[in-house]
């Protein structure tokens, strides 16, 4: 290895990376600012008529929010997104890798169902720009495989808000804590199993009463 580092003709002859091929990082500062919608391709297990799933995710901090989709015509998308928006706001950016003329046609369908909202659909990027949602695709596609295998179930249609619930609780490395954290500032509660109590214990709480006696 000396050798070759100190041989001229070798260095020459070496595979250097390329620059400029590096994508510019998207960087937001608050939340709902930027958006990312995909589609994940369920046809090949479609369940109940649908088969394709929307993950939607906001840009800063990385939470995703799952939809099963019969279709994927713009009305369909829009529809969700509404139910989305009307939720948690909109946001003024979306991006998508399917195209300008999918997020075009989604935003006009947007527009028509709700005229005041105004979303501007994102610039052309480079594809590693959609790495986060495409990372959460394949995050989703195994959390939806181990969960059909684990309950014997093809429902995955009914499975999708576990998995999102899970999904939003895990350690996101890129931004330091989970998803659901960074969205609301505090921690995922799942009721008293959330709570300091013994698990014994909480297991025998029926009523309110009974939980103020363990309490106290």
């Amino acid at each position: 290895m000396v050798y070759l580092k100190l041989c001229v003709q070798c260095q020459k002859k070496a595979v250097h990376p390329r620059r400029g091929l590096v994508s510019k990082p998207i960087l937001e500062s608050t939340f709902n600012s930027r958006a990312q919608v995909d589609l994940i391709d369920m046809q090949s297990q479609h369940y109940n008529d649908y088969r394709f799933i929307m993950n939607y995710q906001d840009h800063l901090t990385k939470y995703v929010i799952l939809k099963p989709l019969k279709s994927k015509r713009a009305e369909e998308i829009a529809y969700n997104l509404i139910d989305i928006y009307t939720l948690f706001g909109a946001p003024a950016i979306l991006q998508s890798d399917n195209g300008r003329e999918f997020v075009n046609s989604v935003i006009n369908e947007l527009h028509i169902m709700w005229n005041e909202v105004k979303i501007v659909h994102g610039k052309p990027r480079h594809s590693q720009s959609q790495g986060s949602v495409e990372r959460a695709n394949r995050d989703v596609q195994e959390m939806l495989a181990a969960w059909m295998g684990d309950n014997n179930s093809s429902d995955w249609p009914s499975a999708l808000r576990f998995i999102q619930f899970k999904k939003n609780r895990a350690f996101h490395s890129g931004i330091g804590r989970t998803p659901y954290e960074a969205m609301f500032g505090c921690t995922a509660r799942i009721g008293l199993m959330s709570s300091n109590l013994p698990n014994d214990e909480i297991k025998e709480v029926i009523t309110e009463e009974d939980l103020e006696k363990i309490t106290n």
